[in-house]
């Protein structure tokens, strides 16, 4: 009997026994394909429904940059994305290459992120709540400077961008870490592993190019790696005291972790308290709130 074949009777044959056991529909989306079977379990789309929530913002902020805003606008309905003023719809200027080129590449995926988890969630799927990308990133420039850092727009230049980055990376991956636990569909688990990987990918780079420009000079007379110190701290008081700079005692730091090396896990809460710059229900980032049960 060929390899072949002998792998498509055993797949069937798994998948028989599974379905017995009442996952087929997972074990379908383990073993291929790009699509989900929409979330049979309340908590399954609630969960998935945070995640979009996240990923609307994280589009938002890299499409903006690249000027391909009217991408996102077409997915999740018609509330107000805010901007900085100036902005055009073209983007922002890029001087780097190197960073223009990771801007692109990460709108990309963050973009893909959000039609895959719409698609997923069906018509469940929550709509695209009213965004900041304006005078958030201004409040949490004063927030993490002390009042010294004002006017911050993420937009302003190619170092400016990486901070505004550097606020939401990290909270991706702890968000998608978090989460986790309350996945009850192994389908579900898996997809939303492979996308903390990718926000890990993210992180990891925006980091690395930080930590290149630690020394120079940001604002206010702070050198990035004050800058970046900063933000930290005020994730870490409002999300758990889970967090980290660019540097420590011992050198770089490409990946916050706890003492094992696992990447930080936050819940919900946590996540939600540092999106909305420490507001309750609702401001920062989302200044009416995210939509959904989890918010």
């Amino acid at each position: 009997m060929s390899t072949e074949i002998n792998t498509a009777l055993n797949r069937r044959a798994a998948l028989g026994t599974l379905t017995k056991l009442g996952l087929g529909t997972a074990a379908l989306g383990l073993m291929g394909g790009s699509t989900l079977a929409a979330p049979a379990k309340d908590i399954d789309g609630a969960v998935l429904n945070f995640a979009l929530n996240l990923e609307y913002l994280e589009a938002a902020f890299y499409l903006a940059a690249v000027g391909r805003l009217n991408e996102l606008k077409a997915i999740g309905g018609g509330a107000e994305i805010k901007l900085p003023a100036g902005l055009a719809s073209t983007g922002m200027q890029f001087k780097d290459s190197v960073i223009e080129a990771y801007a692109k590449d990460i709108a990309d995926d963050e973009l893909s992120h959000v039609k895959f988890l719409y698609g997923a969630l069906g018509k469940g799927a929550v709509a695209r709540p009213v965004l900041d990308l304006g005078m958030a990133f201004d409040a949490a420039g004063q927030a993490a400077s002390g009042g010294a850092i004002k006017g911050f727009n993420p937009y302003a230049n190619e170092l400016f961008f990486l901070h505004g980055a550097f606020i939401f990376e990290d909270v991706g991956v702890t968000a998608y870490n978090g989460a986790a636990t309350l996945i009850t569909n192994p389908a579900y688990l898996q997809a939303a592993a492979g996308i903390l990987a990718v926000e890990a990918y993210h992180a990891g780079a925006i980091r690395t190019l930080l930590y290149q420009q630690r020394q120079v000079t940001a604002a206010a007379g702070l050198y990035v790696g004050q800058v970046v110190g900063a933000i930290s701290a005020l994730r870490a008081k409002v999300g758990g005291g889970k967090d980290a700079g660019l540097s420590d005692n011992a050198g770089a730091i490409i990946a916050p972790a706890d003492k094992n090396a696992v990447a930080y896990g936050r819940s919900t809460s946590e996540v939600l308290n540092i999106v909305y710059l420490g507001g309750k229900g609702k401001g920062g980032f989302y200044p009416n709130g995210l939509n959904g049960a989890i918010k």
